[in-house]
Order: structure tokens, then C-alpha cells, then sequence
């Protein structure tokens, strides 16, 4: 299982990305500065943004660790992860996957 040092170890590990204070939380962005992660601390949690197909099968897996933000944002693909549930390698996957997606360009036309 996962905790909050190996996730934010884990982030930083990507290449180009930074840590900053977003809303009193630690975030993680690309050095275009698109967030790709947050860490929960009180909650034990991290945040991913996920394409919404990506956050379903996540979901799927287990509801119990995988689970959309409750508002706009989790429709959208804001994913929250339970750290003291999640796998380490599960993790690293979740977060590489929210790394990439954070550096995707997407056209006008809505595709990458």
C-alpha cells in the first residue's frame, strides 16, 4: 500500500514536473503548468486528472479506491485514489497516466 511521501515521490519522479501550493493542497503540474495531480493530506489522498474513459475502468477495477471527485470536476475526469488502499505499482500507473494526459495537446476539434 501506497502513503502520501511515496505518492508525492512518485509525481516528482515525472519528468518536467514541479510541486506548488494549489487551494492548501500540494499539487503537481508540468512546467506549462498544467496540474496533473493533488495531494489530499488530511484525507490520505491523491487526486488525478483522468479522461473520463481512463477514470471509469480505474472505477471498475475497485470503487473503494478509484472514485470520481464529487462535483464538476470528477465528471470531467478528476479521479480521488485511496493511498493506504492502492498498490504501489497501481499508483505509479495512475499517476504516469495523469502525467500524460496532462501533456497532451488537444486540437479545437476536442481530439488529441
Amino acid at each position: 500500500m501506497a502513503d502520501l511521501e511515496s505518492a508525492r515521490n512518485i509525481a516528482l519522479s515525472q519528468a518536467g514536473s514541479e510541486e506548488f501550493q494549489h487551494f492548501d493542497h500540494p499539487a503537481f503540474r508540468l512546467r506549462t503548468g498544467k496540474i496533473f495531480a493533488t495531494l489530499w493530506l488530511k484525507e490520505n489522498r491523491m487526486m488525478v486528472k483522468l479522461r473520463p474513459l481512463d477514470q471509469s475502468i480505474f472505477h471498475a477495477y475497485d470503487p473503494e479506491i478509484f472514485f470520481p471527485v464529487p462535483n464538476k470536476w470528477g465528471l470531467q475526469g478528476a479521479t480521488f485514489v485511496e493511498l493506504a488502499k492502492v498498490r504501489q505499482d497501481m499508483l505509479e500507473d495512475i499517476i504516469q497516466l495523469a502525467w500524460q494526459n496532462a501533456g497532451t495537446k488537444k486540437s479545437k476539434s476536442g481530439t488529441s
